[in-house]
């Protein structure tokens, strides 16, 4: 992580949480695999860069956690990074059917983390 210039704490940017689901509200997601996309550079990598990782929904909140950056010009490059919004989680809307989570909003933020807990 210190080669992109990526340290816990100091590094985030925005994202669009689903590459489906880019100009939707709310968006709906569900367990599973997740395609993401920087919209301003991140440490090296660049707007547009894709972020792969995996959605959790059983919360209240949705958990997203990204291990693979693949730029557009560039090989994969691992990463250990979670989506949050400003005041913590991604809060899942109360009117969300079992099984799915409907938020808001298609950006948050992606934040660099020494690991997952």
């Amino acid at each position: 992580m210190r080669i992109l210039r990526l340290r816990p704490g100091d590094s985030s940017a925005s994202i669009v949480i689903d590459a489906n689901q880019s100009s939707q509200s709310p968006v709906s997601l569900t367990d599973g695999p997740v395609e993401s996309y920087l919209l301003e550079e991140l440490g090296y990598l660049s707007p547009l860069t894709r972020l792969y990782g995996q959605i959790w929904t059983g919360g209240p909140n949705v958990i997203i956690r990204y291990y693979e950056a693949r730029p557009p010009d560039g090989e994969p490059i691992p990463i250990c990074a979670v989506a949050r919004l400003g005041h913590g989680g991604l809060r899942k809307k109360p009117e969300s059917p079992p099984g799915v989570a409907l938020i808001d909003d298609s950006r948050a933020a992606v934040f660099i983390v020494d690991g997952f807990r």
